[in-house]
C-alpha cells in the first residue's frame, strides 16, 4: 500500500526529529507498510502497540520477547489514549480516516500510510551514516526522497561526500584500529560498515586480497600501506603489521586493517586485535564475507542441501597433511559425509586429495576448484578427487582459488569449465 504523492499546496514540511525513547507509539494494521514502520520505530527505542487482527510473522515474533505489544483485534475508538504518536496503516481507508480523526482530536500527530494529504505528518526516508541520520522530504513524492536519500548515503559511504566533523584532524582525537573483512574481491560485498570505516579512515593498511578499488575513492591525505602476504613471495611480518596498527593508532589515527574475507577466518585477525588490547588502543571488528562460502555460491555451488549434506567444514590448505606443523585431522575430515572447502590449497592439493582417499573418501568425490572468486577473472574447475593433481597442473591453476569437495558439486550451478573425462585421468 504505497500512497500517491501529496499535493504541493498542501503545506511545507517543518523538519523535526523524534525522540520516542520510551514514549508510546500506536501502529493500527499488521502487514507490510506496519511491518516497515515498526521496526523505524523500534530502532528509535519506541514503546510499540500494534492494533490488528493479524501481523506479519516477523511482527509477531517480536511479541513473545515483549519488542512490541500486539492488541489482536481491529482498530477501536480510544486505542490512542497516552500515545505520543500514531500510525494508520490498515487497508481500509475508512478506519485509517478513523484512527487520523482521533490524533487530531488528542493532538497526536499521525501518518497515514494511504494519503499523504491526509497525515499531519510526512515520514522522510531515512538512512543512516554511523552516528549520522539522513531524513529526505520530496515535497511530498516518496520516490523522489527515496532516491535523494540512497544518493546522499552512498556518497558518504564511498567518500565523495565529506563529512568534514568526522574527519577530524589526527593528534586532535584518539586514534583506533578497525579490523575489516572486506569480502571475495568484489568491492560491492563488502559490508556497509565496512565502506563506512574505509571511508572515514586516514591510514589503510591493506592486504592484496582486499577490494582495493575502494582505496581509489580515497582523498589523498589518506595513508595506504601495502600489508600484502604473497603465496610462497614477499610478505609483510605479522609483527610489522600489529606494530603499524598500534603506532598509527598511538597517533591519534583512524586505522583500518583491510583483509579480504572475514578477518577471523584465516586471517590473523584474533592476533591484530589482541595487539591492540594489549596496547590499550580501541580496536572494531568488521565482519566480512568470508569466501569459503562466498566464493562457491557464486559458482553455484551451495555448502549445504536439503537431503543431501547437513555438515560442512573449513580447511585450511596451506600446510600439507603430515607436515609437523599441521593441526588438521585429515582421516577425520575425510569420514565426514558433507562438504569439504578448502582455502589456501593449490600447492598442497594433491597431497591432500590423496590424505582424503587413503582415509576413506571415495577417489570420484566431486570436485571445484573456483580461482579469482567474485571477479572478473573468476573460473571454474570440475574434477574429482582423483583427477585434482592433473587439473590442477593442465589447468594452470593459481591462487586465490578455492576448492570444494563433496556431492554439492555436482548440483545443476553453472558449469563454466566441463569436468574431464575421468578415462583420461589414469
Amino acid at each position: 500500500m504505497d500512497a500517491p504523492p501529496a499535493e504541493a499546496g498542501s503545506g511545507a514540511v517543518y523538519p523535526v526529529g523524534l525522540r520516542l525513547l520510551d514514549r508510546r507509539v500506536v501502529v493500527v494494521g499488521g502487514g507490510q507498510v506496519a511491518h516497515r514502520r515498526v521496526a523505524g520505530l523500534l530502532e528509535a527505542r519506541a514503546r510499540v502497540t500494534v492494533v490488528s487482527p493479524e501481523v506479519t510473522p516477523a511482527l509477531e515474533a517480536l511479541v513473545e520477547p515483549g519488542s512490541l505489544t500486539w492488541v489482536r483485534r481491529r482498530y477501536e475508538t480510544g486505542d490512542l489514549a497516552g500515545a505520543w504518536y500514531a500510525v494508520a496503516a490498515t487497508d481500509d481507508p475508512a478506519v485509517n480516516a478513523s484512527v487520523a480523526a482521533e490524533a487530531e482530536q488528542l493532538r497526536i500527530f499521525c501518518a497515514r500510510a494511504d494519503d499523504r494529504a491526509a497525515s499531519s505528518v510526512w515520514t522522510p526516508a531515512v538512512g543512516r551514516h554511523g552516528e549520522l541520520v539522513v531524513g529526505v522530504h520530496g515535497g511530498g513524492d516518496p520516490q523522489r526522497a527515496i532516491g535523494v536519500r540512497d544518493a546522499v548515503v552512498t556518497g558518504l559511504t564511498e567518500g565523495s561526500i565529506t563529512d568534514r566533523a568526522s574527519r577530524t584532524p589526527a593528534g586532535t582525537r584518539a586514534g583506533s584500529v578497525v579490523l575489516v573483512g572486506g569480502g571475495p574481491g568484489d568491492p560491492g560485498l563488502i559490508t556497509v560498515r565496512g565502506r563506512q570505516a574505509v571511508a572515514q579512515a586516514d591510514v589503510v593498511v591493506a592486504d592484496h586480497l582486499a577490494p582495493l578499488s575502494l582505496l581509489e575513492s580515497l582523498p589523498a591525505d589518506v595513508e595506504v600501506i601495502d600489508a600484502s602476504k604473497l603465496p610462497r613471495g614477499r610478505s609483510m611480518a605479522q609483527e610489522q603489521i600489529n606494530a603499524l596498527l598500534v603506532e598509527h593508532a598511538r597517533a591519534g589515527r583512524r586505522v583500518v586493517r583491510l583483509k579480504g574475507g572475514d578477518p577471523f577466518v584465516f586471517g590473523r585477525g584474533m592476533e591484530e586485535l589482541e595487539a591492540c588490547v594489549a596496547a590499550g588502543v580501541p580496536v572494531e571488528v568488521v565482519p566480512g564475507v568470508t569466501s569459503a562460502i562466498a566464493v562457491p555460491a557464486l559458482a553455484g555451488i551451495p555448502v549445504t542441501h536439503r537431503g543431501l549434506t547437513h555438515e560442512f567444514v573449513v580447511v585450511s590448505g596451506h600446510l600439507p597433511p603430515g607436515h609437523p606443523q599441521s593441526l588438521v585431522d585429515w582421516a577425520a575430515i575425510a569420514r565426514l559425509r558433507g562438504t569439504v572447502v578448502v582455502l589456501m590449497g593449490v600447492d598442497t592439493a594433491p597431497a591432500i586429495a590423496a590424505a582424503l582417499v587413503d582415509h576413506g573418501r571415495a577417489p570420484e568425490t566431486p570436485v571445484a576448484v573456483v580461482t579469482d572468486g567474485s571477479t572478473a577473472t573468476q573460473r571454474t574447475v570440475r574434477t574429482t578427487l582423483a583427477g585434482l593433481p592433473r587439473a590442477v597442473v593442465d589447468e594452470g591453476i593459481r591462487p586465490p582459488a578455492v576448492w570444494v569437495v563433496g556431492a554439492v558439486v555436482g548440483l545443476n550451478g553453472p558449469h563454466d569449465v566441463p569436468p574431464p573425462d575421468d578415462s583420461d585421468l589414469d
